[in-house]
């Protein structure tokens, strides 16, 4: 039932898919940007609804913590400490080997705040976990969620990275201002 009304009000606000979610693809690292809003939420529940597969998230753990935090839970939210990093890469492996299926969705940039670039706790998942990771690119002007092709890593990080910068700067923000900012900067530093 929730499933069909962030469904509708995905598509009555007038946002759509664009792509395909693999129905054969099994476990996968789902990231998604940019992440430059709070609406960015309730869209991407609205386009998990459409796409019609469960998937789980990564949420920083101040939303788990307050009055809400059951509903982030019982939205499929695992908490993550955003200061203490070491063990995430680890805990997110071992999820993926204790499930059969499995989506963890998360944002690379890992705040909405404008970044020079992406936190790279993503790419180390996905490799360690040996799964492909699915880009989704929220496009705001055409109200578009964008979903690739599963991308399998290669052994450059350096191509990986800009394989995905490259996705990415295909689409704009919500914030104009940062469109393509983070992106730029993704081998910096």
């Amino acid at each position: 039932m929730l499933n069909f009304i962030f469904k509708s009000v995905f598509k009555l606000s007038g946002w759509k898919l664009v792509g395909s979610f693999p129905k054969n693809l099994k476990k996968s690292i789902v990231i998604v940007a940019p992440h430059a809003d709070w609406t960015d939420f309730p869209i991407g529940l609205g386009g998990r609804a459409a796409i019609g597969v469960t998937m789980n998230f990564l949420g920083k753990e101040e939303l788990f913590n307050g009055p809400f935090g059951w509903l982030f839970r019982w939205l499929g939210g695992f908490p993550v400490d955003r200061f203490n990093n070491n063990q995430m890469v680890d805990s997110v492996v071992n999820l993926f080997n204790s499930h059969d299926t499995l989506y963890i969705v998360l944002a690379p940039e890992g705040t909405r705040k404008g970044v020079s670039k992406l936190r790279t706790g993503f790419y180390f998942m996905a490799k360690k976990a040996n799964v492909p990771i699915m880009m989704v690119a929220f496009d705001y002007p055409k109200k578009e969620i964008r979903l690739s092709e599963p991308y399998a890593l290669t052994h450059s990080i350096e191509d990986d990275l800009r394989q995905i910068a490259h996705y990415y700067n295909q689409v704009s923000g919500v914030k104009k201002e940062w469109v393509g900012n983070y992106l730029n900067g993704i081998f910096n530093g």
